[in-house]
């Protein structure tokens, strides 16, 4: 019986490196693999390309309370950013120019409701949500990020606008499936 418990564990820990290795290989690569639903479930790659609405981009989320608790509630996961943060994908919604509504109905861009960007005001635990506000039109360095697939998204919703310096890369989906 000892024979079968150590090839189980010696192949346990031989997928555990590969997929270490796998992963180190990824990011060395410019390829950030999303697991979440904020985003097609898939592989993205890192591009040089300017950020426009529309586009998806990797960002550090500022230093604040807002994100120390979406960290305490696993809302985001740990990693190399400020504050111990991971990064973070999501959509481009709006940018320089653009006049921004954000309130419990949702999120408004140039006076068209964003799909589904109604603010909730408790988590799937029954948590409340931070509920904030905007009435703005943005300037050259602000971006309004978020999900369109997923209503229980934590984005711009609940964490407002980001600034340029906080986006890290523009990244364009290479292969992606439904969750």
């Amino acid at each position: 019986m000892k024979k079968p418990i150590k090839i189980l564990a010696v192949s346990v820990l031989a997928l555990s490196i590969s997929l270490f290795v796998l992963s180190i290989g990824a990011r060395i690569s410019g390829i950030y693999i999303n697991i979440t639903p904020s985003l097609p479930v898939g592989f993205y790659k890192m591009v040089d390309e300017p950020i426009v609405s529309g586009a998806y981009v990797a960002f550090c989320p500022q230093q604040d309370e807002v994100f120390d608790m979406a960290i305490d509630r696993s809302y985001i996961n740990r990693g190399n950013c400020p504050g111990g943060y991971g990064l973070l994908l999501k959509r481009v919604f709006a940018q320089s120019g653009d006049t921004v509504s954000i309130d419990q109905a949702g999120i408004f861009v140039n006076g068209k409701h964003l799909p589904n960007s109604a603010q909730l005001t408790a988590d799937p635990e029954g948590q409340p949500l931070p509920q904030y506000r905007l009435q703005a039109v943005l300037d050259d360095a602000e971006y309004l990020l978020l999900s369109d697939l997923n209503p229980q998204s934590f984005d711009a919703r609940y964490f407002g606008l980001i600034v340029r310096d906080q986006i890290q890369q523009v990244v364009r989906p290479v292969f992606t499936w439904s969750h």
